[in-house]
C-alpha cells in the first residue's frame, strides 16, 4: 500500500524508509510496554488488588495495552487510509474492472525481530537512510528512447551470485534470530553466585538474575542504541567503506557479538550494566550494518528487475525457514546448558553459525554489477566523504539504428 499511495514516484524511496524508521521506534516502545506493565499488582499495589485478576496473570496487562494499540491502528486505517484496491474504488463498474490489474503482496524478506521486512522489488533496503543508485538512458541519435530489448525466456534467474548472497542472507537471520530469542531469557535466568573456580565450565553457569522491568529498559534502551547506529553509523560506514567492504567487515567479525555475551555473568554488579549496553553496542553495529547491505548485493545480482520477484520470494522463504529453525534450535541448546552448568553453550553455537558465514562470504563471486548503488544520511553530516555531496549519475547510452538492428538479430538468434 506504501506503493500505492505514493502518487509522485520519485517520492516512493522516501515513502518506504519510513517502515525501518516506525519500526525501530516500536522497538524502543514495546520492551517498556511490556517491563513496566507486567506484574502489574506487584509493581502497583495501590492500583492494583493483589487477589484481583491482574494478579492471577501477571501478564494480562500489557496484552491488553497492546491490543489497544492495534485495535486503534485498526480504526485509523479503516476511516484515514485510502482504498488501492482496483475491484473495491466507489467507481468501478464492471466494464471498468476488466481492465485494471491487481498484484497480490509477496511475502517479504526479514532478518529477525528488530529488522523491518523488506520487499526487492522496492526501493527499500531496510534502512531510513537514503540508497541511490546509477541510471542508464538508453535512447536513439534522435533523443527518443530505444525499444527494450526481449528478455529471454529461459534466463537463469538464480544465479551463482544470488544463490550465495541469499544463503549468507539465510546464515545472518539464523544467528540474528537466536541472538533475539536467547537475550531475554538470558537475563531473566538466575543468577549464580557460587562458581567453582576450578571449572571453567561451572563458571558460566546461569544467566544475570534481572527482574522483568529491568529486562523491559534494558531492550527499549537496545532499541534507542539501534535507532543510533542506523541513523548515524550505517550511513558514514557504508560512505567510506562501500557496500561490498562493508559486507565483508561485519559479516567476519559478527561473531565476536556471540562470543562475549556469555562473559557478562562473570561481571561484578557495578559493571554489570555497562556490560551489557557494550554488548548491545557490538551486536547492534554488526547486525544493522550488514541487513541492508546484503539486501543491496542482493538486488545488484538480479539478472534483471523481472527476476526480483522471484529472488524475493526466495529470500523471504530462506529467511522464514531460519526463524522457523532458530528459536526452538537455540532454546533447546539452552537447556541444555542450565543442565550442565554451561549456558554458554547456546551462544557459542550461535557463534559458530556466524563464523560459518564469515567463511561463506569469500566464496561469493565479487564481479561488479552494472549497477550502483550508495548510502546517504537523510540529514547533512560533516563526517561524511567529498563524494558524498556529488549528483547522481545517470548513463546514457546513444544506439544507432544499425547498431539497433545487429542487437535486434543477435536477441532473436538467441530465442530462436
Amino acid at each position: 500500500m506504501v506503493g500505492e499511495l505514493t502518487i509522485n514516484p520519485k517520492h516512493e524511496p522516501r515513502a518506504y524508509s519510513v517502515m525501518p524508521f516506525v519500526w525501530s521506534i516500536g522497538t524502543i516502545i514495546g520492551p517498556s510496554i511490556g517491563g513496566i506493565f507486567s506484574a502489574p499488582a506487584d509493581n502497583f499495589p495501590d492500583v492494583f488488588s493483589p487477589h484481583g485478576v491482574f494478579a492471577k496473570f501477571p501478564y494480562l496487562l500489557p496484552n491488553l495495552i497492546c491490543a489497544a494499540l492495534m485495535l486503534f491502528s485498526i480504526v485509523c486505517g479503516f476511516f484515514f487510509l485510502e482504498e488501492t484496491h482496483p475491484d473495491m474504488q466507489p467507481w468501478s463498474t464492471e466494464d471498468d474492472l476488466q481492465h485494471t490489474e491487481a498484484e497480490t503482496p509477496l511475502f517479504a524478506a526479514q532478518a529477525g525481530t528488530t529488522t523491518a521486512a523488506v520487499d526487492l522489488r522496492n526501493e527499500s533496503y531496510g534502512t531510513f537512510n537514503k540508497v541511490v543508485q546509477d541510471q542508464e538512458w538508453n535512447v536513439l541519435p534522435d533523443g527518443t528512447d530505444a525499444p527494450k530489448e526481449a528478455e529471454p525466456q529461459n534466463q537463469v534467474v538464480f544465479t551463482k551470485r544470488v544463490v550465495m548472497l541469499i544463503i549468507a542472507l539465510g546464515i545472518f537471520t539464523y544467528h540474528s534470530m537466536s541472538y533475539d530469542h536467547l537475550l531475554p531469557i538470558f537475563f531473566q535466568d538466575s543468577r549464580v553466585e557460587s562458581r567453582a573456580h576450578g571449572n571453567k565450565m561451572n563458571s558460566m553457569a546461569g544467566g544475570l538474575g534481572l527482574s522483568i522491568q529491568d529486562v523491559g529498559v534494558v531492550m527499549s534502551v537496545n532499541g534507542l542504541i539501534a535507532l543510533g547506529v542506523q541513523a548515524i553509523i550505517f550511513p558514514l560506514a557504508a560512505a567510506w567503506l562501500g557496500v561490498w567492504k562493508l559486507f565483508i567487515v561485519t559479516t567476519v567479525l559478527h561473531p565476536i557479538a556471540y562470543v562475549v555475551v556469555p562473559y557478562l555473568v562473570l561481571l561484578p554488579e557495578e559493571w554489570l550494566y555497562p556490560g551489557i549496553y557494550a554488548c548491545l553496542t557490538i551486536r547492534n553495529i554488526f547486525a544493522i550494518l550488514v541487513y541492508p547491505v546484503i539486501l543491496i548485493l542482493l538486488k545488484e545480482a538480479a539478472p534483471a528487475p523481472s527476476c526480483l520477484g522471484k529472488i524475493n520470494g526466495l529470500a523471504a522463504s530462506t529467511g522464514a525457514a531460519c526463524r522457523t529453525l532458530a528459536s526452538p534450535i537455540a532454546g533447546i541448546l539452552y537447556g541444555i546448558g542450565i543442565e550442565i552448568d554451561f549456558t554458554a553453550l547456546a551462544w557459542w553455537v550461535s557463534g559458530a553459525v556466524a563464523i560459518l558465514g564469515a567463511m561463506q562470504v569469500f566464496f561469493i563471486n565479487r564481479k561488479k554489477s552494472s549497477e550502483w548503488h550508495q548510502v546517504r544520511a537523510r540529514a547533512p553530516c560533516r563526517f561524511m566523504p567529498p563524494e558524498e555531496h556529488r549528483q547522481e549519475i545517470v548513463h546514457i547510452v546513444v544506439q544507432d539504428e544499425e547498431e539497433q538492428e545487429l542487437e535486434a538479430d543477435e536477441q532473436r538468434r538467441l530465442l530462436a
